[in-house]
C-alpha cells in the first residue's frame, strides 16, 4: 500500500506529462520554434541542391546522382537536433528529371536500361528534393541546362535559355500573386484598409497572367503544374492552385493567406503544353492516409519499412532495404491505396521542359522563400525576347516582402526582372525575405 501512495505521490508531482497530452505543441508560424525547423530543414536542401547541380555534367549517371544526394541528405540531417526526440529525414528523394521529363524521376539500380541513363549535353534537367525536420518539410526544384566540365559557366543562347527565362519569370509573377491583398500596403490605414479589401485575382486572370508572361518567350505552362498547401507530415494539403487543369489532377481549392506554407510549383514548356504517362515503372511513391489489412507478408514488411523510414513523406524504392523485394511488395500496397505511386509523365510532344519549386511561409511581412532555386543571372541567358505587358512588368517589381532594416546595409544588387536580358544594363536592390 505504501509503495502505492508513493507512486501515486510521484506522479503527482511531474504534471509534465499530462501537460504535453493536454497542449499539443504549436506547430504553426505563430510558433518561432516551427518557422526555425523550417529554416533548418531549407538550409540542409539549399546546401544538397547546390552539390547535386554541381555533379550535372554531360554523361553524369543519373542513378548515381540520385543516390549521392540522398547519402548527403542523411548525413547533413543527422547533425542537426542532436539527442532531441523528434523525427527528421528526407522530405523528398533525390530527383534528376532528363530534359522532356516533368514528374520526378528517380531510376533503380534492379532495372539495367534505366539505371543506366546519363545527362546529355543542352538538356534542360530538374533537380528536385528535401529535407524535413519535425515532420516540417521543405522541397526545392531547380532547373539547369547541361554543359560538359568545361563549359559549365558558358552563356546559355536560343530556345534553352527562352525556356528557363520563361519559367523563371513566370515563377517570380505566382510567388508575387500568392501573397494575400494588401499585405504590403503602405500609407494611411485609409490606403492600407483599401488594399486589403481588393479582390483576389481569380484563377482563370492567374492563368491567364502566366501564360503571358511564358508566351513571350513562346513556350507554354506545363499541363497540371500544381502549387500545395504544405502541413506536418503532409506535402499536399487541403489547398492547392492546379494551373491548366486536366481532369486528373481537378480544379484549384483554396487561397494562400497568412500563416501558410506552400510548395510553389511552376512548370514550362517548349511545346504544346499537353502531357503523357509513359510506360515506365513508377518509382517514387507516398504512404496515405488509408488502412488496410495487406494480405501478402512481404507487402506489411514493406509497409512496416516505409513507415517507419518516411512517415508521410516520398520516398524512392532504391531508397528501401531490398529493392528487389520492394518492387514485389508495393504492388498490392498500391492497389489496395495504401501506397500512392507517382506515375512517369512527360511532355507529349517529347519537348524540353522546365520546372521551379519554392516551398514559401506567408507572414505577416510578407513572403519568406523557405527553400527556393538560387536566383538566376539573366545576363547568361541571352535572347532577342522580352515581356511587354505593363501590368504585369509593374507586379515583377514589387517586392515580395515588407522590409525589416534589419539587412538594409548588405542588400545585394539584382537586375530588374522588367528588362531583357541582353538590354539589361540597371540594377535595383532587393531584400527578399
Amino acid at each position: 500500500m505504501a509503495e502505492e501512495v508513493a507512486v501515486a505521490r510521484d506522479h503527482w508531482r511531474t504534471p509534465s506529462v499530462c501537460a504535453i497530452a493536454d497542449f499539443p505543441f504549436d506547430y504553426t508560424l505563430n510558433n518561432p520554434d516551427t518557422l526555425t525547423k523550417y529554416k533548418t530543414a531549407a538550409q540542409i536542401s539549399h546546401k544538397i541542391l547546390e552539390a547535386v547541380s554541381g555533379w550535372c555534367v554531360e554523361g553524369a549517371n543519373i542513378l548515381s546522382l540520385c543516390q549521392k544526394g540522398d547519402k548527403l541528405l542523411g548525413e547533413e540531417v543527422a547533425k542537426v537536433y542532436k539527442g532531441k526526440k523528434i523525427s527528421k529525414g528526407i522530405s523528398h528523394p533525390t530527383t534528376v528529371s532528363p530534359s522532356s521529363h516533368i514528374t520526378p524521376y528517380t531510376p533503380l539500380s534492379t532495372d539495367a536500361e534505366e539505371g543506366a541513363t546519363v545527362l546529355k549535353a543542352n538538356e534542360p534537367v530538374k533537380i528536385q528534393l528535401g529535407a524535413q525536420i519535425d515532420g516540417l518539410g521543405t522541397i526545392v526544384c531547380d532547373t539547369i541546362i547541361v554543359k560538359s566540365d568545361k563549359d559549365k559557366d558558358a552563356e546559355v543562347s536560343g530556345r534553352e535559355a527562352d525556356l528557363i527565362l520563361a519559367t523563371y519569370y513566370a515563377s517570380e509573377l505566382l510567388l508575387r500573386l500568392m501573397i494575400p491583398p494588401g499585405l504590403l500596403a503602405s500609407g494611411s490605414e485609409e490606403e492600407k484598409k483599401a488594399a486589403a479589401a481588393e479582390k483576389r485575382p481569380t484563377q482563370a486572370k492567374i492563368t491567364q497572367m502566366l501564360e503571358t508572361v511564358v508566351k513571350s518567350y513562346e513556350c507554354n505552362i506545363s499541363e497540371g503544374t500544381t502549387s500545395w498547401l504544405f502541413e506536418r507530415n503532409e506535402i499536399e494539403g487541403k489547398k492547392k492552385i492546379v494551373l491548366c487543369p486536366s481532369d486528373k489532377e481537378g480544379r484549384s481549392e483554396g487561397v494562400p493567406e497568412v500563416g501558410d506554407v506552400w510548395g510553389v510549383e511552376m512548370g514550362v514548356t517548349l511545346g504544346s503544353g499537353k502531357t503523357k504517362t509513359t510506360d515506365q515503372r513508377p518509382t517514387l511513391h507516398r504512404r496515405t492516409t488509408i488502412t488496410y489489412q495487406l494480405k501478402r507478408p512481404s507487402s506489411r514488411q514493406i509497409l512496416s519499412e516505409i513507415v517507419k523510414k518516411f512517415g508521410n513523406f516520398p520516398f524512392s524504392l532504391r531508397q528501401l532495404d531490398d529493392e528487389r523485394a520492394a518492387k514485389v511488395g508495393v504492388v498490392e500496397c498500391v492497389r489496395s491505396n495504401v501506397l500512392r505511386q507517382y506515375e512517369v509523365v512527360t511532355d507529349k510532344d517529347s519537348a524540353p521542359v522546365a520546372r521551379f519549386l519554392t516551398t514559401i511561409a506567408l507572414t505577416r511581412n510578407g513572403l519568406i522563400r523557405l527553400a527556393a532555386p538560387p536566383p538566376i543571372d539573366v545576363s547568361r541567358y541571352k535572347t532577342d525576347k522580352k515581356i511587354t505587358d505593363e501590368q504585369i512588368l509593374k507586379i515583377l517589381e514589387q517586392p515580395t516582402a515588407r522590409s525589416t532594416g534589419a539587412k538594409g546595409k548588405n542588400k545585394k544588387k539584382k537586375k530588374k526582372p522588367a528588362k531583357k536580358a541582353a538590354d539589361d544594363d540597371e540594377e535595383s536592390s532587393s531584400e527578399e525575405e
